[in-house]
């Protein structure tokens, strides 16, 4: 951590960052996270985690790799892996630390993984029509395409065959067939041109006028603290600053040891 200078003895000291106005103490929140413990086979790879995100809010989850964002992202989406074994995950007042992923699904998260996951062999709309084969489901076609319209043009496209940035607005969307509360988004940016990345952050501020809530993961922490309304930065698995975007972006120290920015 930086260190400062106590005022009453002058010795320096850390600053400590992670006790700020938001931690899992404060109420209400929409989804709150929980002293969480997550594990990779052996490996502890979140410890203690803890922290709120309020309903409509953007959430950047940032931290240098291996910091354990990816971990916690899935931990909150419940996959198989990480193994939770500790802590708790609550949204909208359901248990998600009880749940497996499907049962987490149907109660509103849906996660975006890195490697965007579009399946071979079908197209866009086929892409998006399997989402919304079992209940429940969300935005109509026609309401994802009027948020997308690159994805209506290439309806009948195979959807492996987009480029990145539209692979990525196909992935956004097929989480949004979905009946959606929470949106995951693991490096969202990674690889995509600026005016890519542009167009996603339009998208990303239309979905939060919906009032859905989005906890983002990415490396381009500066572009995703101008989207966000709050931060929770990790450093090896644990959490080292919460508090406002803006904090983030006005402290430059703290953004130099966490951050590397």
């Amino acid at each position: 951590m930086t260190m400062i200078e106590d005022t009453k003895t002058g010795k320096p000291v850390k600053r400590d960052y992670s006790h700020n106005a938001n931690i899992a103490a404060t109420a209400p929140a929409f989804l709150s996270v929980w002293n969480i413990e997550a594990y990779y086979g052996e490996s502890y790879i979140v410890q203690d985690v803890s922290f709120n995100v309020h309903e409509g809010e953007i959430l950047a989850l940032l931290g240098r790799n291996g910091a354990g964002k990816t971990t916690t992202l899935r931990a909150i989406a419940r996959t198989d892996d990480p193994t939770l074994h500790g802590g708790e995950i609550w949204l909208d007042h359901q248990p998600l630390h009880l749940m497996r992923s499907h049962e987490a699904s149907v109660q509103g998260i849906q996660l975006v993984p890195e490697d965007r996951r579009i399946i071979p062999g079908l197209t866009v709309e086929e892409n998006l029509k399997l989402a919304q084969i079992a209940p429940p489901i969300g935005w109509s076609l026609d309401r994802l395409y009027e948020l997308f319209p690159r994805l209506g043009e290439r309806r009948t496209q195979e959807g492996v065959t987009l480029s990145g940035g539209e692979q990525q607005m196909l992935s956004i969307a097929r989480a949004l067939a979905r009946d959606i509360k929470v949106l995951l988004l693991d490096e969202p940016y990674e690889g995509l041109a600026p005016v890519i990345v542009d167009e996603i952050e339009k998208m990303l501020n239309i979905i939060k006028e919906q009032g859905i809530t989005t906890v983002i993961v990415e490396q381009n922490a500066v572009r995703a603290l101008m989207l966000a309304d709050r931060a929770v930065i990790l450093d090896t698995g644990i959490v080292v600053f919460d508090g406002t975007a803006k904090e983030v972006l006005d402290d430059e120290a703290l953004r130099a040891e966490y951050l590397a920015i």
